[in-house]
């Protein structure tokens, strides 16, 4: 039988919390609903839900601490709906936490295919990968410090626990999965919505600049240098490789 997916929207405006329940509810969710950002951590903590849709302006706590505080115990997907096209929102939402957001007014549509995205990535061992990349078995990498572990969803530097957001996870994945193939920010976006490189579909502006939030958030919880990186290797005006194996 399959394991009920779980939904918990935070938001405080009824309407929107009502037309968000019912798409996550067409899309086969269970869902659940706070109005405030205490309330929304504490059933963060208690359901352990699979998706978060996070209102950033809460009438207690704000989107960005309510992302922070919730990604201390959990690796569900957070979407921020934000009703500011700002873009110094979308960085600190990206930065606290968030794998993805939205600017409200959004279309239901576009939300239920945001989520569907995020569902749809594998979570079982890697795939091949291209030459170049480095040793590993069962879909653990290993590589100038770092251990990886698909299967655990664990990452290591040097001995150290690293703890990434699924998305960073992801990202750093497909990098490690390509090896020396330069991967440009459109392929990595198609990456996270678990579409073929080469498939030709759009990617925005705004899907791009995410990924370099993503990147750069990955960088500093590696303790990566981006003109030194021992991983994450920028190709400027490219994308991004694994960088070289270190003697």
């Amino acid at each position: 039988m399959t394991e009920s997916r779980v939904g918990l929207v935070i938001e405080d405006d009824h309407d929107i919390r009502e037309l968000i329940r019912v798409v996550l509810s067409q899309a086969g969710f269970e869902v659940h609903m706070a109005t405030s950002g205490a309330a929304g951590i504490r059933a963060a903590r208690d359901l352990q839900p699979h998706v978060i849709t996070l209102d950033l302006g809460l009438p207690d706590i704000d989107g960005f601490e309510v992302a922070r505080q919730v990604r201390n115990f959990s690796d569900a997907y957070i979407v921020m709906l934000t009703a500011r096209a700002d873009e110094l929102d979308t960085l600190l939402g990206l930065e606290s936490g968030a794998d993805d957001y939205l600017t409200k007014p959004f279309r239901p549509r576009e939300l239920r295919a945001r989520v569907a995205a995020m569902m749809r990535r594998p979570r079982s061992g890697a795939t091949a990968a291209s030459k170049g990349e480095p040793p590993r078995s069962r879909g653990t990498f290993r590589h100038n410090g770092l251990v990886f572990s698909y299967s655990t969803r664990t990452v290591s530097v040097d001995g150290r626990d690293v703890q990434l957001t699924p998305t960073e996870f992801d990202l750093l994945h497909s990098v490690l999965e390509a090896g020396c193939t330069v991967l440009s920010k459109a392929d990595l976006v198609r990456r996270l919505r678990n579409e073929p490189y080469d498939a030709g579909i759009y990617t925005s502006e705004a899907d791009e600049r995410s990924v370099e939030v993503h990147i750069g958030n990955l960088r500093r919880k590696l303790g990566d240098d981006a003109q030194n990186p021992r991983w994450l290797q920028t190709v400027r005006g490219v994308g991004y490789r694994l960088a070289p194996p270190r003697q």
